[in-house]
């Protein structure tokens, strides 16, 4: 006890003593990049898209466990609404490291608003982390769909 007040003595007479502490990363929204659409012509309700982006979130805290979360919004830009798609856990949970990588989802059953044989759209993704933190916005090329 005596060294303790001694040591504490010290620090408030000299001003010497410093407080060390770990920092965690800090905590912010994930960063997504697009990189590619494909395939640029769909058949509709038969061919399938993969939109394929990069992905970066300092805490690592994207995806989840829970099935029926969706974090990831995908707006076809001819629709009023987004529609959601499941992330799995990107990292463990409660690890809190800075993580980087690549997905591609796939979206199936895509079909014409209207009735002309051929539409061209765009899709906008936001992707959500555990926290709340929406990332930047990103629109993929132009595609066909076509009946």
């Amino acid at each position: 006890m005596k060294k303790i007040t001694f040591i504490s003595f010290i620090c408030v007479v000299f001003g010497a003593c410093t407080e060390v502490s770990v920092i965690d990363p800090p905590p912010g929204p994930p960063v997504i990049e697009y990189v590619d659409i494909q395939p640029r012509e769909v058949k509709e309700f038969k061919d399938s898209i993969l939109i394929t982006f990069k992905y970066s979130d300092p805490d690592g805290d994207l995806g989840d466990e829970n099935p029926d979360i969706r974090s990831l919004s995908i707006h076809d830009l001819r629709l009023q609404e987004a529609d959601g798609q499941h992330v799995s856990l990107l990292a463990p949970m409660g690890a809190n490291i800075d993580i980087k990588g690549e997905l591609t989802v796939k979206l199936k059953n895509t079909f014409l608003l209207g009735t002309s044989d051929k539409e061209v759209t765009t899709y906008e993704l936001i992707l959500t982390d555990r926290a709340g933190n929406a990332s930047n916005p990103i629109v993929t090329d132009e595609i066909s769909i076509i009946r």
